[in-house]
């Protein structure tokens, strides 16, 4: 997917805009991306060269790992990001976005970590941990 697109926090404190091509939302199910979010993460990815960031004094950055940090708005609580240390990306949860997002499913990832409340029946691909093409911390 290409194109601009826009989107914010709860609260409209951090507000970011995105040029360039946006991967498809891969789903999330580890043990660290549901206890953050109460579920599992929906998020695509864009370089860092294309989303502009407002509102950065209100992001808080949580180091979860020395792999990655989170990052959600210091006010509201959002969920915002999530960003590898030694990558030229970040990820950026798919329900931040401002509607319309053209946005469509690619994969589950960590499905042998997911809670036990749920079933993914989706019919996109399950994968135990992740793909090649996603780096994870191990």
């Amino acid at each position: 997917m290409s194109g601009g697109h826009q989107g914010s926090c709860l609260c409209g404190a951090v507000r970011f805009r995105t040029n360039g091509a946006l991967r498809g939302v891969v789903y999330c199910h580890c043990s660290q991306c549901r206890k953050q979010s109460g579920h599992f993460y929906a998020a695509t990815n864009v370089a860092n060269v294309d989303i502009v960031i407002d509102g950065v004094e209100s992001i808080t950055w949580y180091e979860a790992s020395t792999f990655a940090r989170r990052g959600f708005c210091k006010a509201c609580g959002s969920v915002l990001f999530w960003k590898p240390r030694d990558q030229d990306y970040v990820s950026v949860m798919a329900g931040s976005f401002d509607k319309p997002t053209g946005l469509e499913g690619e994969c589950h990832i960590f499905v042998g970590d997911k809670g036990d409340y749920y079933s993914i029946d989706d019919g996109l691909p399950q994968f135990e941990k992740s793909t090649p093409s996603i780096p994870v911390a191990e």
